[in-house]
């Protein structure tokens, strides 16, 4: 069970910080311990992992690290919160989430420092992504009064048909490091709207985010136990899965993260025949056509592949130009990564490319570009670890790209951007197409037939026409193929999170 560290209130477990943290991250927000019932409280071993600055090696804080029985017990704290929580009335439970929103914002700055700190992406980044988050803490108080049922004519006169949305359950949610903040609520923002309670599973490099955002719950005066945070070792990770997908009390599990994590928790959640949501890996193809606006599209580019370092699920990883503008692409491109790509570290007011995550993602940009090198790529900017620290990369651009190569074939999650000329709009297609995955395409053209054509045929669930970020709180988030089930945002979002039941009178 979890050790509690006081018997009444909202004890607050001090941050165990290194010395050299020095980055005036806000103490009122700094949380070391899960927070499970309306409690903070410590693992029953009293063990703790450390989270690191990505940009510096430095450690930040000593987090507690839960296991499975602490997962256990955070999922009957669920349970128990669901019981008064479902029948919370939705006006209620908007004004809650509403709350919730609001301290947000009030808070965002210091939000945004703690996101720059355990995941390394620029503060003015940080801060969008708050602003995002926020959003859709907003989004979903307001959609919480709109879940309508229906009444459907029958064709026996003594008889009426209704149709009833009622919450799911208990839902565990487990996030990726990349947006430590959005995309919890994301997911959170939906769940809590339509009634459900929730576990939230932080990844094990960022889960400050997720326990500042149970400080703001708790002050926004959501109910004790529906809304936990149980975060965990990367050691403990797979067993904490494991739980959360295989308890019987759980009723739905959302995550986002690799396809081959997703794989693994589908297969725990089919015992128990679990509502799922799953936002996985992608392979988003970015195509620039003979037609297109080359400066339009050089802008695209830079904006879809180096925010957040590359790091994204719907970044581009592979580019395909067709040969008539190939060359003045490929030289533009590079000019404006120049001149508007900075390193550094993300408290630093003019950088815009913090580090990765950590040494492996490193070592991954390392391999593909080695690999694209070896079979005949050619290095038009960047390809070296930079010297302003062990995770940062500078950004590449890499030319004479072909479909055999590592960067063409699996998702790099780095500052990398592989151009593939291409002669014909079925070659390009055909190329896009080829990966099994599909969560988001962008391709650039003028030619209104031509946009028809492309955006109906790729194989993904988002496209971006012209336009080289899409994500947006009230459009449907989510891919096809092996990059996931479900949508996530928007008005369908909620739906994730609602068992529909029908209703028969007879009699009538």
């Amino acid at each position: 069970m979890f050790v509690r560290l006081s018997l009444s209130g909202i004890p607050y477990m001090p941050c165990r910080m290194s010395s050299s943290c020095a980055t005036g991250l806000p103490k009122s927000l700094l949380r070391s311990s899960a927070y499970v019932g309306g409690s903070w409280l410590c693992s029953s071993d009293s063990k703790t992992f450390p989270v690191l600055d990505p940009a510096t090696g430095i450690e930040l804080v000593q987090v507690a690290d839960c296991g499975p029985r602490e997962c256990r017990e955070a999922v009957t704290a669920a349970s128990e919160a669901f019981k008064a929580w479902k029948e919370v009335t939705s006006k209620e439970r908007s004004a809650l989430l509403r709350k919730w929103y609001d301290l947000m914002i009030q808070n965002k700055e210091d939000l945004a420092k703690i996101i720059t700190a355990e995941n390394g992406k620029p503060m003015k980044e940080a801060l969008g992504e708050i602003l995002y988050a926020a959003g859709f803490l907003e989004w979903f108080s307001e959609e919480a009064r709109r879940v309508y049922g229906d009444v459907i004519p029958v064709p026996v006169k003594d008889r009426r048909a209704v149709v009833l949305k009622q919450p799911v359950g208990v839902a565990a949610i487990i996030t990726p490091w990349n947006f430590p903040s959005a995309m919890i609520t994301r997911k959170v923002g939906a769940a809590l709207a339509a009634g459900c309670t929730v576990i939230v599973k932080p990844a094990e490099d960022t889960p400050l985010s997720a326990l500042a955002l149970a400080e703001l719950a708790h002050q926004a005066g959501i109910p004790a136990g529906v809304y936990n945070v149980v975060p965990c070792s990367r050691e403990k990770t797979p067993a904490v899965g494991e739980a959360l997908c295989t308890d019987p009390l759980v009723g739905k599990i959302s995550f986002t993260g690799s396809t081959t994590t997703g794989k693994i928790l589908l297969h725990y959640a089919a015992d128990t025949v679990k509502r799922v949501s799953m936002e996985l890996g992608g392979h988003a193809p970015f195509i620039v056509f003979d037609s297109a606006n080359v400066d339009q599209a050089v802008s695209g580019a830079l904006a879809s592949k180096f925010r957040n370092s590359g790091q994204t699920c719907v970044c581009s990883n592979k580019f395909l130009v067709q040969k008539g503008i190939h060359d003045i692409f490929v030289s533009k491109l590079v000019a404006l990564m120049k001149k508007e790509l900075h390193l550094g570290h993300g408290f630093s007011a003019e950088v815009t490319q913090g580090p990765l995550i950590n040494e492996k993602a490193v070592q991954k940009v390392e391999q593909q570009i080695n690999n694209a090198v070896s079979l005949g790529a050619c290095i038009e900017t960047g390809g070296r670890r930079s010297t302003v620290g062990g995770n940062f990369f500078e950004p590449t651009l890499l030319s004479n790209v072909t479909t055999d190569m590592l960067c063409t074939q699996e998702e790099t999650f780095g500052p990398l951007a592989p151009i593939i000329k291409f002669d014909t709009e079925e070659e390009a297609i055909a190329i896009a197409n080829s990966a099994n995955v599909g969560l988001a395409g962008y391709f650039y053209s003028q030619n209104p037939s031509q946009i028809w054509r492309v955006a109906e045929r790729l194989e993904v669930g988002m496209v971006g026409v012209n336009e080289g970020l899409l994500s947006s709180i009230e459009c449907p988030f989510g891919g096809v193929k092996q990059s996931g089930l479900g949508r996530e945002g928007s008005k369908y979002g909620i739906d994730e999170y609602l068992d529909i039941k029908y209703v028969c009178f007879g009699g009538v």
